[in-house]
């Protein structure tokens, strides 16, 4: 308990982080392209700011050989493939919404803001389409658990919760083989859940586990840890799998990004489980460990995951 506590008293300070709320108005903008012949695409832009469109003389700057001709952008032969930019967007707090749609059925729906003022379209074959796919998506996974506070947490306590190194090998890989199946079967189509249920189960997981933390009496969840995370893995890769969708999906190459995806998660999870480890080892080394920080923490962290519910349960019933 000591050398938990000298962890968690380390880890507080990121535990209890949070983005800081945006005053200022959002201006919002949509760019919609359509299919109408293979490779020509009827395009629409409108941005809710007057003065903001009257300073853009361009809505993007398209990859070669598109260019854009009286309310079309036209691509032809090879199609749209490469990557679109929007340096308009630079010291704007405007989000722009891209609406791709093809003649296939296939559709990309992105949002790119000023911290980003690019949007990768990928091509239909060969290898080098598949290198910015590959980049693009465990770049989103590793970000997406780095920057996810809910299943964060949640990676947090179960190394916190279980102490011997093959039993916690054994509760992360549950949760990893339950978040691949549950986020693939949503992705793919099989599965089909309300975003809000699930987050808000999602919230209580981590009380749940935190609770654990600070039980000092033998309970399921710490003689078989596994299970517990792998029934919660299935609803945090529902989780996941909302994020990718917001995201968007390149048609032609489905799989291969929601494997990377996939491996982009793990990658991020791996390196949160070693900092933990890693400061857990060098507390017992520095023999820092006040008797109250580690309860103090594990319960700064289930009030933040409770209060999480009780929002995102409200939001529930809202409905």
């Amino acid at each position: 308990m000591k050398l938990r506590g000298a962890m968690l008293g380390l880890l507080a300070g990121l535990t209890l982080a949070a983005p800081p709320a945006q005053a200022h108005p959002v201006d919002a903008a949509t760019l919609t392209l359509n299919e109408v012949q293979p490779g020509r695409f009827a395009m629409q832009f409108q941005v809710g700011s007057p003065a903001l469109r009257q300073e853009i003389a361009a809505p993007a700057l398209f990859p070669p050989p598109c260019r854009i001709e009286e309310g079309y952008l036209d691509c032809r032969p090879s199609g749209l493939a490469g990557t679109i930019q929007f340096p308009w967007l630079e010291g704007t707090m405007t989000r722009l919404m891209v609406d791709v749609e093809w003649l296939n059925g296939a559709r990309l729906l992105r949002i790119v803001t000023a911290s980003a003022r690019s949007l990768t379209i990928y091509g239909s074959t060969g290898a080098s389409s598949l290198r910015p796919v590959v980049l693009d998506y465990v770049h989103l996974g590793v970000e997406h658990i780095l920057t996810g506070y809910d299943h964060l947490l949640f990676v947090v306590a179960l190394t916190l919760l279980v102490r011997r190194r093959r039993t916690l090998l054994a509760t992360i890989t549950a949760f990893t083989v339950a978040h691949s199946l549950s986020l693939a079967a949503t992705v793919l189509g099989p599965v089909s859940i309300p975003a809000a249920p699930v987050e808000a189960t999602i919230a209580l997981s981590i009380v749940l586990v935190c609770g654990e933390c600070l039980r000092a009496e033998d309970s399921l969840t710490r003689r078989a840890p596994w299970g517990v995370s792998f029934a919660f893995g299935l609803l945090h890769g529902l989780g996941f799998a909302s994020a990718l969708m917001d995201i968007g999906l390149p048609a032609q190459h489905i799989p291969t990004a929601l494997l990377c995806f996939n491996v982009g998660v793990e990658l991020g999870q791996l390196a949160v489980i070693a900092a933990v480890l890693a400061i857990r080892a060098l507390a017992a080394r520095a023999r820092f460990a006040p008797p109250w920080m580690g309860r103090g923490v594990v319960y700064a962290m289930g009030s933040v995951a409770a209060f999480w519910s009780l929002d995102r349960l409200a939001a529930v019933f809202a409905r």
